[in-house]
């Protein structure tokens, strides 16, 4: 590569707006706006992230031969419904295009909006938002070939995306599931029924998921709770609908159930309404239809294409219990998960599409440092401390300090190194204490967190020793998969045995 080529990589449009920077096929940094604004899953433009990705990487806007957009919203102009309805994809009508531009009413030109807000002259490009999924998941993994597969809520009119891969090359073989026939929305749309807020609170639901029996009955209809959810869900080959009698989101976003759903299993629980057996029954039936539904597709792929890896990315791909029934299926020798699966990655994927598009011959290699973010000096650290009065010590075994603190049940908050991109801790922004006893889960929820007590932590563990904890073969850094935990060793972390006896690693 004779130049430089310096690429500017956002989500914008969506919710968990980001930013990243890359030159010549690497990852020089990457932050989210949420960390700036304190607002999660924040919309706004990611200036602060902007800026914290030029300082980080010690180059300004000018420098920047490129940016790229993860999303392209001409998708959702009127006059390109024929276009897109032109494109081999089933189950999708007009009508339906229409009410989702409606529903996501926004200004969508947004390169304008960048060229004005960071005075960039250059050149402004977009990616399908689904694409940017899989080229996220896929060139960071360091695998020649692979199935590559997207899901979430929604990107342009597509809810996920599936391909094969081979030596750099993408090449998509299904795209048929369309809004409103969304597994995220469907997913967001039973976290904001149970109470909890949607693109947000999945991840409790999941966890909720566990103490639930599917196989109870309805009262109101005789059915169980898993036969209702065969009904919501349909599944057909590579495809699956979902019965809109059951929904309301394709209509009216503010409403996310439909009365048929209210009338059948009772009335939508309030935030801090008690969580009844029925809460638990309903995510039990949810989380178990998912990983149904997901795992047939995978088992036609693979009948199909006797492919040996798996690349996952997509708000879905966070689910870390689904995650893990994929490892324990043995369809696939190895599984590639990054920590920024939802959209805020796409931000990433965007910047290796447009890398090589720049230039074919570019090769991408294995990436496992998500450490991306701000990073602060000792005397910044120190400034910061003295600014507000927090006293502190410089202990010359600082490790061995650790350790002892740990040993004595005390809760720790651990800061290094640059910040995670994405929204789980993996240690250089996180909350440390020992795994044992039992209750120190109970009391990191309700001292320190102040959430549900049902909620799990994960576990934290040196890689050469996972296989002696844990029912699980491969390398796992992301803290995305659900494993069980070996019987012998349980009595031994029981503060990160979840109630079905698995961790998330």
């Amino acid at each position: 590569m004779e130049k430089n080529i310096i690429i500017l990589g956002l989500n914008f449009g969506g919710h968990d707006t980001s930013a990243c920077l890359m030159k010549n096929g690497e990852l020089l940094s990457a932050c989210e706006e949420e960390r700036y604004t304190k607002e999660k899953h924040t919309r706004d433009f990611p200036r602060n992230a902007i800026n914290d990705c030029l300082k980080k990487a010690n180059v300004s806007i000018n420098d920047v031969d490129e940016i790229t957009l993860s999303y392209d919203s001409t998708l959702l102009e009127i006059k390109n419904f024929q276009n897109i309805t032109s494109l081999s994809r089933e189950n999708f009508e007009i009508n339906d295009l229409k009410k989702l531009k409606e529903l996501r009413s926004q200004d969508f030109k947004l390169a304008d909006f960048i060229k004005n807000e960071l005075n960039f002259s250059g050149k402004i490009t977009s990616h399908l938002h689904h694409l940017c999924h899989l080229a996220s998941c896929y060139y960071p993994s360091g695998f020649d070939d692979a199935l590559v597969i997207s899901h979430d809520g929604i990107g342009e009119i597509d809810c996920s995306l599936m391909a094969t891969a081979s030596k750099g090359t993408i090449s998509i073989f299904h795209h048929g599931n369309q809004w409103p026939n969304s597994l995220g929305l469907l997913y967001a749309a039973i976290t904001d029924y149970l109470g909890w807020k949607y693109n947000s609170d999945e991840g409790i639901v999941m966890g909720l998921a566990s103490y639930g029996d599917d196989t109870q009955t309805v009262k109101s209809t005789g059915k169980t709770y898993r036969e209702i959810f065969k009904e919501i869900i349909i599944s057909d080959e590579f495809n699956y609908k979902i019965d809109r009698t059951w929904v309301a989101f394709h209509e009216v976003r503010s409403k996310w159930v439909s009365d048929k759903f209210v009338n059948t299993f009772g009335p939508r629980r309030e935030f801090d309404g008690p969580i009844e057996d029925y809460h638990k029954h309903i995510a039990c039936a949810l989380q178990n239809r998912l990983e149904e539904i997901i795992l047939e597709q995978l088992k036609k792929c693979k009948e199909k294409f006797n492919l040996k890896k798996l690349c996952f990315a997509g708000g879905i791909a966070l689910n870390c219990s689904l995650n893990g029934k994929i490892l324990q299926s043995g369809l696939f020798d190895e599984i590639f998960i990054p920590p920024a699966s939802g959209d805020n990655g796409t931000a990433i994927g965007a910047c290796y599409l447009s890398s090589k598009l720049l230039s074919p011959s570019l090769e991408f290699n294995r990436l496992d440092n998500y450490y991306k973010g701000s990073k602060f000096s000792n005397e910044e650290i120190k400034t910061a401390l003295e600014f507000h009065n927090v006293k502190y010590s410089e202990p010359k075994n600082f490790s061995k300090y650790v350790a002892i603190k740990l040993r004595e049940q005390k809760i720790i908050g651990w800061f290094q190194g640059g910040a995670e991109f994405g929204p789980r801790a993996l240690g250089n922004r996180s909350i440390l204490t020992a795994p044992f006893p039992k209750e120190m889960k109970d009391i990191l929820n309700s001292r320190v967190k102040f959430r549900e007590t049902f909620r799990p932590f994960a576990p934290s563990i040196l890689s050469e020793f996972t296989s002696d904890y844990f029912e699980i073969k491969q390398s796992s850094p992301h803290m995305l998969i659900a494993v069980n935990v070996k019987p012998e060793k349980i009595c031994e972390i029981p503060a990160v045995v979840h109630v079905d006896n698995s961790a998330r690693v």
